[in-house]
């Protein structure tokens, strides 16, 4: 039996080994087996069992059993497999930035009351940069800048994802502003940074955020500015 209480599902997560766990699985992108779990997290299968157990019960995660890759169902016993329990979990797993957004709606509506969406706009932008700016004077690098921010980046062989959506919850409800918002954060965030051979693409998906980060086209001889 799960239990639907945000505070049973961060007490949950105090325990480091659980918090390991829970935040391996979330990131895996795929079913994760107990052995994979304890292999990947240095724990015994039991103990992995143990704790993705209970973050099942706490409403965390989702388990089923899944025949192994080439076996037939029914061939034997199939091994239990976890996945996150889905989006929109009470508490801040994964990390929400709603704040952000409210302070550049609100900044946008003082500076220009008629035109507050494209005032918004710009201030996302002008809010990423500056916050790439201070990120880069920090040493960070752009994949440590975004998980800083709750962005959870994956590199894939040309660009980089973002798993998570620190907006999620009002992107959701309001897809069009708050999508052009992130796009404008994240265009900003990379200039602060210093970075010029990646630019942020809208390309909304299930289960992530609406922008990912491409490589910027090559800008060929002769080609007109």
């Amino acid at each position: 039996m799960t239990v639907d209480d945000p505070w049973t599902r961060v007490s949950a997560l105090v325990d480091p080994s659980r918090r390991t766990l829970y935040d391996y699985v979330r990131r895996a992108g795929h079913p994760v087996s107990r052995e994979e779990a304890g292999d990947a997290t240095g724990m015994s299968r039991s103990l992995a069992a143990f704790h993705l157990d209970k973050l099942v019960n706490a409403g965390l995660l989702q388990a089923r059993y899944q025949p192994p890759p080439g076996q037939l169902r029914g061939r034997g016993r199939s091994p239990k497999v976890y996945e996150p329990a889905g989006e929109g979990i009470a508490v801040t797993l994964p990390e929400r930035r709603y704040q952000l957004i409210a302070e550049i709606l609100a900044a946008a509506v003082d500076d220009d009351p008629t035109h507050a969406d494209r005032a918004a706009g710009r201030l996302a932008h002008e809010r990423g940069r500056a916050l790439g700016t201070a990120l880069a004077a920090d040493g960070a690098d752009l994949t440590t800048a975004l998980a800083h921010l709750g962005f959870e980046p994956h590199a894939t062989a040309d660009r980089t994802l973002l798993r998570n959506c620190p907006f999620h919850g009002l992107a959701a409800r309001h897809t069009a502003l708050v999508c052009g918002l992130n796009h404008a954060f994240l265009t900003g965030l990379l200039h602060g940074l210093g970075i010029t051979d990646r630019h942020a693409l809208l390309a909304p998906r299930p289960g992530r955020c609406c922008v990912e980060l491409a490589p910027t086209p090559n800008t060929h001889p002769g080609a007109r500015a």
